[in-house]
């Protein structure tokens, strides 16, 4: 009998630990679940951002800061499938996304994108066709 419950554990699907014990009405939107920003800066010549890792199951910030000196892009395809895309808010609009690959910046300006990491990993952002390593930002989640 007891072979038969830890085989049952063993194979049992791991769940996302969020990061409070009662997360309420709000769920995974529980202010208690939720993580630090996340800062990014796009900028010519300029780093990234600092790699961060995340708790699977619990909700973040990112916050994309463009200061207009060039015009740049952040990808991340892989990232933005291995995440829940809960808004993208610019210039007080909120966007509902089902899914992105890319965020543009023609001009000086700050995107916020809320979301809860899902999908255990290790993923980049980086400036589509930059190949020096501070022009991406590591992001793990586990």
């Amino acid at each position: 009998m007891a072979a038969a419950v830890l085989g049952a554990a063993v194979s049992a699907p791991l769940a996302a630990a969020p990061l409070c014990e009662d997360l309420g009405f709000a769920g995974l939107l529980a202010s208690c679940n939720r993580g630090d920003d996340i800062a990014l800066t796009l900028a010519a010549g300029v780093p990234l951002g600092e790699d961060v890792t995340l708790e699977s199951g619990a909700y973040y910030t990112l916050v994309i800061t463009a200061d207009g000196s060039a015009e740049l892009a952040v990808t991340g395809a892989e990232f933005f499938r291995s995440i829940w895309m809960n808004e993208i808010v610019i210039d007080d609009i909120e966007i509902r996304p089902m899914a992105i690959d890319s965020i543009e910046f023609d001009e000086a300006g700050t995107a916020e994108l809320s979301f809860v990491a899902i999908k255990p990993g290790t993923h980049s952002l980086r400036i589509p066709g930059s190949t020096g390593e501070t022009q991406q930002m590591k992001i793990t989640i586990k």
